[in-house]
């Protein structure tokens, strides 16, 4: 089957230099985590640091040390490990962890010589990181293990829930927690290190949440965090592409794939499309969704498949084997991955991060 993901490293690194505009005192972080939202981790991390990103993060800690095997050597944050965690292997290479609870800071401090170590203030996520009287425990804990010379912390940092909502009050409450957090820590003599608690939406919304790092998810990828907050300098870095594997003529009144969610009412020509939800593409986007053809946006109709899908041609010349873009940039007319959000009723994140299954990747402006 030919379906390829088209990554466009040179627009990837020239959305981290424009991102840059935005904070220039801050550090950038590259996030490429989820395999790089889908565009493949280990390409997209070298292009973050051939684009002089200062740090890269990601979640786990097998992506972590996936990155490590591969050759990275810059600094690097992994965030979210469960008990068990290979804090020895993390710290033997050289990866910064984050603790969000003194069990978590004393497993990491009893991995490793001195292990560097970032933690996670709970500031109103409610997902990780301490919070409340565990917050103060934590602080109390890293300031005992710093003494005692078993731990260095580097970092203190939080996440906002409702950055890609400006005006939501929950920013400036969060802000003014993760503050808080950040004197309570330097007043129990620990120095904060790198303050960090901008995503995308807020390093290009509020310049206040700034600090010492800025963390670039979804915009360096040149996808608006949400339709609400538009970054007019990067463009998106993903093409999804395939060729169509049937074309037939048929009449009105011919229904299409399972359930016969869509009859035609005329007499129309239809197109196979040989990717379905095995390559992450969404069901519940069937009858909604299009993709480009020919110049054109063209309707998928009826159900979505899993290895395939059908969109209507309409009176378009058409032959097995012509290209169609599923989405891409919109520079030619196709959809984009916040369409297909839309028509899924999703967010692009979702679009973009879950395609697996059968695609090829093809990278564009490799060094």
């Amino acid at each position: 089957m030919n379906a390829d993901l088209l990554v466009d490293l040179d627009q990837y690194r020239a959305n981290l230099a424009a991102l840059r505009t935005y904070a220039p005192s801050a550090l950038q972080m590259a996030v490429v985590k989820a395999n790089a939202y889908g565009h493949g981790m280990v390409p997209m991390a070298r292009a973050a640091r051939q684009g002089g990103a200062d740090w890269l993060g990601v979640a786990t800690p097998a992506e972590a040390l996936e990155l490590r095997a591969a050759g990275d050597r810059g600094p690097l944050l992994c965030w979210l490990a469960v008990p068990g965690a290979p804090f020895a292997e993390l710290i033997d290479a050289d990866v910064e962890v984050t603790a969000s609870g003194v069990d978590q800071l004393q497993a990491i401090a009893a991995a490793g010589d001195r292990p560097r170590v970032q933690l996670k203030v709970d500031t109103g996520l409610s997902r990780n990181g301490a919070f409340g009287p565990q917050w103060d425990d934590l602080v109390a804990a890293a300031a005992r293990l710093q003494d005692a010379g078993s731990i260095e912390v580097t970092g203190i940092w939080s996440h906002f829930a409702s950055a890609d909502e400006p005006d939501n009050p929950s920013n400036d409450h969060q802000e003014s927690v993760f503050r808080a957090a950040v004197d309570q820590l330097a007043a129990a003599g620990v120095d904060p290190g790198l303050r960090h608690l901008a995503n995308s939406a807020a390093a290009v919304t509020r310049p206040s949440s700034h600090f010492d790092l800025v963390r670039m998810g979804i915009a360096a990828y040149g996808i608006d965090p949400d339709p609400a907050v538009h970054v007019p300098e990067v463009r998106p870095v993903l093409t999804a592409r395939t060729v169509l594997a049937n074309v037939k003529r048929v009449p009105a009144g011919a229904s299409v794939s399972y359930g016969w969610r869509w009859t035609a009412d005329r007499e129309t020509t239809l197109g196979l499309v040989p990717v379905g939800y095995g390559e992450g593409i969404h069901r519940t986007a069937s009858n909604r969704a299009e993709v480009g053809f020919d110049g054109n946006r063209v309707p998928v109709r009826g159900t979505i498949c899993m290895d395939q899908l059908v969109v209507d041609l309409g009176d378009q010349p058409a032959r097995i084997g012509d290209p169609v873009t599923v989405f891409g940039p919109g520079d030619d007319g196709e959809p984009t991955a916040q369409d297909w959000a839309d028509a899924a009723g999703t967010i692009a994140y979702e679009i973009v991060t879950r395609l697996a299954g059968r695609w090829s990747r093809t990278y564009r402006g490799e060094r």
